[in-house]
């Protein structure tokens, strides 16, 4: 049967991808692809020219740490470049046990689950954990990989407005009875504003509720809590039963994890379909994890500095101090960030602008982050170059 005609009226494929890409450009929304070298922990070659990056998450510069590259090579030239399938299948190679051990002894929990990412944890561990007769209570401002998992479980969804707890109270009061589980949802520290989660009240509010409470810790581990991650915080440290994170940011690797119970964690290695259908990370990555840890469990002064380095800036622009290796400089619409973050590029930095859909309409800003390899010289001469454009 030869294929019906395409009607006049109906655009093509491409039609509707270049009308969409032109909507973005009206609003500046428009992203492309920069390459970027990453000769050192704080180095940004674009164009040619090399600027002092601070718009990176390798909080502790181990993606260039001598000891990690090292055991990043020999596991390659002993296990190869690829795991080869599964983890389930014939992918789980002798190197897993080993990083999965370091996570839960470094996170309090009974065992890990290390996953392909971050996005692929999230999106497999909720889905694996509630469904459609469940409620999922979560803060607005959570990441993306949580939002995805979260829609793809079925269960019912509701939002509270940032890290307020007494809206979530009223939520949980209103709706948790008719539910079968709830899930509590929310980063540990949040990605672009780089705040914490009030943890302690969050976790009261979930045992009184019989809510499981679960944090995306990404840009937790290896900063905050003596880079045991936003639960450890705080004094005493918060028993969070659901602890993901990331092996990308402060690790400075690849992959994603969860810590939690030994039953749990078997559960989702089981049902989790993220991390059922998905080849195994490379053994090379798995060893630069492994050893960054090392490093993150020994290196106080290592794990000190982000935050440092973080108040530093703060302190010099007059702002709140930092929670976490992130500042976040609000400039309000997309074109006065994007002109900020240009500015800062002439004068020597990296600095991205964060636009919709990463951050609400209106809240446009540039997201600061911070690195053990930044020097105080570094960031006083960031101060003095981003002080006039928050008046501009």
């Amino acid at each position: 049967m030869p294929p019906r005609a395409r009607s006049h009226s109906t655009p093509s494929l491409d039609e509707v991808a270049r009308g969409k890409l032109e909507a973005l450009e009206r609003r500046q929304l428009r992203r492309r692809l920069i390459e970027t070298g990453r000769p050192g922990a704080t180095a940004a070659v674009r164009d040619g020219a090399e600027l002092v990056s601070f718009s990176c998450n390798d909080y502790l510069g181990l993606s260039h740490h001598p000891d990690v590259v090292a055991a990043s090579v020999e596991a390659a030239r002993r296990y190869g470049v690829g795991a080869g399938s599964s983890r389930l299948v014939n992918g789980n190679h002798p190197l897993y046990a080993e990083l999965e051990r370091k996570l839960a002894a470094l996170k309090g929990a009974e065992d890990a689950v290390v996953f392909g990412s971050g996005y692929l944890t999230n999106v497999g561990v909720i889905a694996a954990l509630v469904g459609r007769s469940d409620l999922i209570l979560m803060d607005e401002l959570c990441h993306s990989s949580l939002l995805t998992g979260a829609a793809l479980s079925g269960a019912r969804v509701l939002e509270f407005r940032h890290n307020d707890v007494a809206h979530a109270e009223a939520l949980l009061a209103a709706e948790r009875a008719a539910h079968r589980h709830c899930l509590v949802l929310t980063d540990g520290v949040f990605s672009m504003e780089g705040d914490l989660a009030p943890l302690p009240p969050l976790a009261a509010l979930a045992a009184e509720h019989d809510a499981w409470l679960m944090t995306d810790d990404a840009h937790g581990l290896g900063v905050v809590g003596g880079g045991r991650g936003s639960s450890f915080a705080f004094d005493p440290p918060v028993a969070v039963p659901l602890q993901m994170g990331t092996l990308s940011k402060a690790v400075g690797s690849y992959g994603g994890y969860l810590c939690a119970s030994s039953s749990v964690a078997e559960l989702v290695r089981n049902r989790a379909r993220s991390f059922v259908y998905s080849t195994g990370l490379p053994p090379a990555t798995v060893a630069a994890a492994s050893r960054a840890l090392d490093l993150i469990s020994s290196d106080s002064e290592l794990v000190r500095r982000p935050l440092a380095r973080a108040r530093e800036l703060t302190a010099a622009l007059g702002l709140r101090p930092a929670s976490s290796a992130i500042v976040s400089l609000p400039m309000g619409d997309a074109a006065r960030a994007l002109r900020a973050s240009a500015a800062l590029c002439e004068a020597g930095f990296l600095v991205v602008a964060i636009r919709p859909p990463t951050v609400p309409p209106g809240t446009s800003r540039l997201r600061v982050t911070f690195s053990a390899a930044h020097t105080s010289e570094q960031v006083a001469a960031l101060a003095a170059a981003v002080r006039p454009l928050l008046t501009s």
